[in-house]
């Protein structure tokens, strides 16, 4: 029987350390499903979901405990549940306004507090055009649950759209299982 992890880890970045944790990962007879990564602030970070034989799984762990002290890697390992999550529907909410602390809070709060979980959040901040500042854009992916009443998150979004002086879109998607 195999055995789906998801790995976190972080490291300075440099050439390399993506093929390190896929050499562990293939050596062990396992297979990358999945995967987010990004260069931050000069680390590497990144959340991979893998399968390996279940029979594997403590030599693997074994392995990745090696790469931390060998090539300095912070990781964490952790059983996935299997499935997508049921019902509901995924939506798309795109954000763009001027930079300031706090937006990410409220956003997550108003969707927490309609039992919304984000399943994908992209965050950048950048020069707005013409020195007009910093602009923030984020691009979330969110799981909206099917007693959710869609008209009434959408109005609570624009509330806060207009407190926060910034602009709010929210679209739906077709929620697919996962593989």
């Amino acid at each position: 029987m195999r055995q789906t992890l998801v790995l976190t880890f972080i490291a300075e970045d440099r050439p390399g350390l993506v093929e390190k944790l896929s050499d562990a990962v293939t050596r062990e007879g396992g297979n990358w499903l999945e995967s987010r990564m990004a260069h931050l602030a000069e680390k590497f970070a990144g959340i991979a979901r893998v399968e390996i034989p279940g029979d594997k799984v403590s030599s693997f762990k074994n392995a990745l405990t090696a790469l931390e002290a060998a090539e300095g890697f912070r990781l964490t390992v952790e059983e996935a549940a299997e499935g997508a999550p049921s019902g509901g529907k995924l939506l798309t909410l795109d954000l763009v306004g001027s930079d300031h602390p706090g937006i990410v809070r409220d956003i997550s709060r108003c969707l927490a507090e309609r039992g919304v979980g984000v399943e994908e959040m992209e965050t950048d901040v950048r020069e707005a055009p013409m020195g007009g500042g910093t602009l923030f854009i984020a691009k979330a992916r969110v799981h909206a649950p099917a007693s959710l009443n869609e008209e009434e998150l959408r109005q609570a979004l624009e509330r806060l759209s207009a407190a926060l002086m910034i602009d709010i879109t929210l679209r739906e998607e077709i929620l697919s299982p996962r593989q």
